[in-house]
This record gives structure tokens, sequence and C-alpha cells, in this order.
């Protein structure tokens, strides 16, 4: 018995191959995730140009900037506006940092259900108008 059982090989276990072909199924399936992403995305990027017609789809940012101009600051020389809409205090402040404006009056008005308390209500000025650098910008924010 014990000849038997010294005379057997010990199995040879390549684990660099395993390891390579763990990480060839994992690189596969990453690929083929991101492929049907993209496939999804260009195929509802599609949809939505052939809902409009023959007119190419508009970005959802554009199309959510438009709808409400009372929280919207327009900066001369730039194309898109600064959206206030939904931004408490802190946030609009650095937002208006950022497009190197002033902070003028901050005063509160009764949205009702509308709006959440505390959030921007509106600005002044805000788009069409445009305007400068240091501008100074007030708020009105939604009383809790």
């Amino acid at each position: 018995m014990n000849e038997f059982a010294n005379s057997a090989d010990a199995p040879s276990v390549d684990t660099v191959g395993i390891v390579r072909k763990t990480r060839r199924k994992r690189v596969t399936a990453i690929a083929g995730l991101a492929a049907a992403l993209i496939v999804a995305g260009g195929g509802t990027a599609l949809a939505t140009a052939v809902t409009n017609g023959s007119s190419p789809a508009k970005p959802a940012a554009a199309t959510t900037s438009a709808g409400n101009d009372a929280t919207n600051v327009l900066l001369k020389g730039s194309k898109f506006p600064l959206e206030f809409a939904g931004l408490d205090l802190d946030f609009a402040k650095q937002l208006l940092l950022k497009g190197q404006l002033k902070l003028g009056t901050v005063s509160k008005v009764d949205c009702g259900k509308n709006g959440k308390p505390g959030s921007v209500h509106s600005v002044d000025p805000h788009s069409p108008k445009t305007v400068s650098i240091g501008a100074t910008i007030n708020l009105t924010l939604c009383a809790g």
C-alpha cells in the first residue's frame, strides 16, 4: 500500500492559467456590458431624433434651462445660463462665486406647496437680460 501511495505523482495546478482565464472572462463581460449600454444609449438618441422629426435631438440641459427664466442668470459672452432653481443659499453663493458675481439682497417669499423651503425661487436680474462679471444678483428664497 505504501508503494502505491508513494508512487502517484502530485497533481499540478496551473494557477497562472486559471488567473488569466478568470481575467479574460471578466474583461469580456465588462466589454459586452459596455457595448450593450452604448447601443441602448444610441438607440435612445435615435428614437428621440425620430420623434422630433428630422431635427436633431436637443440635450436635456438645454431643455431644462429654458423652462424657467426667473431662476437663470446669463453672463455676457456665455452661451449657457447659471441655473439657480432649487438650490439652497449655500450652493447659490458658491455658484455666484464661480460666475464671479456678487450676492445682493436675500429675501423670502411664500411659495406654498410649489417650492422647497430655503430653495431659490427667483433671481434678479434674470435671463434674458445679460449681466457682466462683478454684477450684483438678488436672490428670492422660498419661505418655510
